[in-house]
This record gives structure tokens, C-alpha cells and sequence, in this order.
């Protein structure tokens, strides 16, 4: 595996997917020792049973970029209380366009939250989904 400027040794770089049979689309997703529940809506043919995969791609992308301002404030020891990511998605001429809303909490001022906002956009998953990508399949 590649070791590139944003992976950290100890942390789990994979994830098992097998279908559950408890639904048509329904998956159990393992990453190290955690689990949960993908699955497509009832419109889309699952139970409805967990978020699709582009809402865990959302889910991601939110929470790589709300750790990330979190580290750095805390680098910086500037008084952030709670950092709150809303991504969404949709295809706009054929291309996926991720919007993120980023809601600080806290006594900071402009500069401050500027700077975090600006350092969301630099999270490993944000650059990862702007960055070209390529899916080994074996």
C-alpha cells in the first residue's frame, strides 16, 4: 500500500463488505473493529436498512473534515467548542458535486474560523475525492 503524506501507521486502511441476506441490498461493512449497515432505500430496491454508499462517501468526507479542523484547533489551542459538517451530493452534468456546510461553535474570531474553514477543505478525503483516483480490482 502506498504510503502517502496522510496515512498514519495503526489505522485500519481496510474494509470488508459481504451481504447480510437479511435484505436484497443490504451489506455489513467491517473496518477494523467496527460495524455497521449499508444498504440502498426501498426506492432503490434495499430495506432501507443503512446509508447507500454515497452516504457513507458523505459521511466521510464530513467527518474527515470535522477531525481535521478539530486537530488543528486544538494544535493551536483556540477556543473551538463543537464543529458541525453538513455534505451533500448530487450529479450536475455528469460530474458528483460534494457540498460541504461547516458550522463552528465558540469564541473565535473571523480570522480564526476563516482559517479552520480553510483547513477543512485540505482533509485527506477532500483531497482524495478533487484528486484523480485509481480502483485496483483483483
Amino acid at each position: 500500500m502506498r504510503k502517502g503524506r496522510w496515512y498514519l501507521p495503526g489505522m485500519p486502511m481496510r474494509a470488508v463488505v459481504a451481504e447480510t441476506g437479511s435484505g436484497p441490498l443490504a451489506n455489513e461493512v467491517v473496518v477494523g473493529s467496527h460495524r455497521l449497515v449499508a444498504d440502498e432505500p426501498e426506492s432503490l430496491g434495499g430495506g432501507d436498512t443503512g446509508p447507500g454508499p454515497y452516504g457513507l462517501l458523505c459521511a466521510a468526507l464530513g467527518a474527515c473534515t470535522s477531525m481535521t479542523i478539530r486537530m488543528y484547533a486544538d494544535r493551536k489551542d483556540w477556543p473551538l467548542e463543537q464543529v458541525e459538517v453538513t455534505v451533500d451530493h448530487e450529479r450536475v452534468d455528469g460530474v458528483d458535486v460534494f457540498t460541504k456546510s461547516i458550522a463552528l461553535t465558540g469564541d473565535l474570531d473571523e480570522v480564526q474560523g476563516d482559517r479552520l474553514r480553510e483547513i477543512g477543505g485540505r482533509c485527506p478525503v477532500h483531497r482524495t475525492l478533487e484528486a484523480s483516483s485509481r480502483v485496483v480490482t483483483r
